[in-house]
């Protein structure tokens, strides 16, 4: 299926590894031209290296050291985007991370760095690149939420800030379609890939993540970053063309929501 998104503009925050580079990737193999973003150098620059390897062309990968938690670097990613490739159409907010206990161990500074660092860089994002997609015609916004966004589980600090992002990304859905801007979220299951939080329990506790893949993992399996990816780069297409508002599990049966 042709998505038909060759020549489009994207940027994917938090794209250095895991679900950001299987967005960004999973884009570029459909013709986009890509900025990458993260706030480590090194990281960036093999996955951007990856990347341009697979491009059609390699200036279709840019690569953007920011820190999309602040306003600063969010500015900083979406201005050199539009700059380098004459506009934007596609945003995926990637950028996430929450810490804490219960209501009685977590910190006001746990909750307030769970906002900042997932709720408010998506808020921020999105209202630089609304702009851009107007003088376009039109866009896509992509949430990476989680089940934990729609239902109970996970961190507490987790499921707030994932919850707020389904409600942010329903909202703005209603107030841009009038603009031909859509805006979903996408809610992944327990993921795994190297360096991500499944991939270090595992090698910690083999035993306790066999039992936790056999109650709670009807395929028996982690998901793969790219099942997220490929959901992520039809979203952003075209061919998505009526959905909007919506928030898609990809999840392999985990959740037990009912919607």
């Amino acid at each position: 299926m042709d998505l038909e998104l060759n020549g489009k503009v994207a940027v994917v925050t938090g794209s250095s590894r895991g679900l950001g580079l299987a967005s960004a990737r999973a884009l570029v193999a459909e013709g986009c031209c890509v900025c990458l973003s993260a706030r480590g150098s090194e990281r960036l620059s093999a996955a951007a290296d990856e990347l341009r390897r697979t491009a059609p062309a390699a200036d279709r990968v840019l690569a953007v050291v920011a820190d999309a938690a602040t306003d600063e670097g969010i500015t900083a990613i979406v201005t050199r985007t539009a700059e380098t490739f004459g506009g934007l159409d596609i945003l995926v907010n990637n950028v996430g991370l929450a810490r804490g206990g219960g209501i009685l161990e977590a910190t006001d500074a746990e909750w307030k760095e769970a906002l900042d660092k997932t709720l408010w860089p998506a808020i921020r994002a999105s209202r630089l690149a609304v702009p851009h997609m107007r003088r376009r015609g039109g866009g896509a916004i992509i949430m990476i939420a989680s089940i934990w966004g729609r239902e109970s589980g996970g961190r507490m600090t987790y499921n707030a800030v994932k919850a707020a992002e389904i409600s942010l990304a329903k909202s703005l859905a209603q107030q841009l379609a009038r603009d031909n801007i859509r805006v979903n979220s996408v809610a992944p299951g327990s993921i795994l890939f190297e360096g991500g939080s499944w991939h270090r329990r595992m090698q910690a506790d083999p035993d306790g993540i066999a039992e936790f893949i056999r109650q709670e993992l009807p395929f028996g399996r982690f998901g793969r970053a790219e099942e997220v990816g490929d959901v992520v780069a039809f979203l952003a297409s075209a061919r998505a063309s009526w959905m909007s508002g919506a928030c898609v599990a990809v999840d392999g049966c985990q959740s037990r929501s009912l919607i």
